[in-house]
């Protein structure tokens, strides 16, 4: 973005980037009502009278008063406790061989799951589901047209689209029969503790490992943590040995 010099309030220069700084530190749905031309005009009146408010405080010295002063020296031991830890957190890396090791030792944990893609027309009685499928093997009606107009589910206006899932997340009768289909098949009715299922399998992705690439941003921030607390854990107990004497615990 170009920067644009929109107000200048004794040798400050407020800018376009400026506002958009601000916008960034506001919560999204402040954000969204300060995001249009007359909200950004308020922001600019806003950081303008803080200028003046700094103006002012300079002309008659309240950075010397002794309150401002003990208030910045707290601000300056936070952000010096910040620094030192950061300091130390980033002193760790990461390399490739690293990263690598830690995917051989641990490949169980990132091995993938059995999935399916399906759609299910859900109904309260089997003599209609069996209707159902009927019209729909003899071509009367489209599957995603039978689940719009019958389905008791929030998915008939998807179609009867469930979307993606693994084994687990389902009814046992229901997963049972998903993970037993072919792709394209059809089944039904399935009867479960919600009514009665007619079934249709679009995809069905076979678990396994998952190869290094696939997981290597899993693998970089899972590891970066271990060691970060690795590094931490050593440093805090180094400072408490050798400033042990400048610590006292009052029972």
């Amino acid at each position: 973005m170009e920067k644009k010099v929109l107000a200048t309030v004794g040798e400050k220069e407020i800018t376009n980037l400026d506002i958009e700084n601000a916008l960034k530190t506001l919560d999204p749905y402040q954000a969204m009502h300060f995001n249009n031309e007359e909200g950004k005009k308020q922001l600019l009146q806003d950081l303008v009278n803080q200028e003046l408010f700094f103006i002012e405080a300079k002309e008659e010295n309240l950075d010397s008063d002794e309150r401002f002063k003990a208030e910045m020296k707290k601000i300056e031991e936070n952000v010096l406790k910040q620094y030192a830890i950061n300091k130390v957190l980033s002193s760790v890396s990461l390399t490739e061989e690293d990263k690598k090791a830690f995917f051989e030792a641990n490949k169980a944990s990132f091995n993938k799951p059995e999935t399916a893609s399906a759609k299910h027309i859900l109904v309260d009685d089997e003599e209609k589901a069996n209707d159902i499928l009927a019209k729909i093997n003899s071509g009367e009606v489209s599957f995603e047209d039978a689940a719009a107009q019958h389905s008791s589910c929030p998915s008939k206006d998807a179609g009867g689209d469930l979307g993606n899932f693994s084994k687990g997340q389902m009814v046992p009768e229901f997963e049972e029969a998903v993970f037993s289909m072919n792709k394209g098949e059809l089944r039904g009715p399935v009867k479960t503790q919600f009514g009665y299922h007619i079934i249709k399998l679009d995809d069905l992705q076979k678990g396994g490992e998952s190869t290094y690439e696939e997981v290597e941003a899993e693998i970089e921030k899972t590891l970066m943590y271990q060691k970060q607390n690795e590094v931490y854990t050593n440093k805090i107990n180094n400072l408490k040995s050798k400033y042990q004497e400048a610590v006292k615990f009052n029972d």
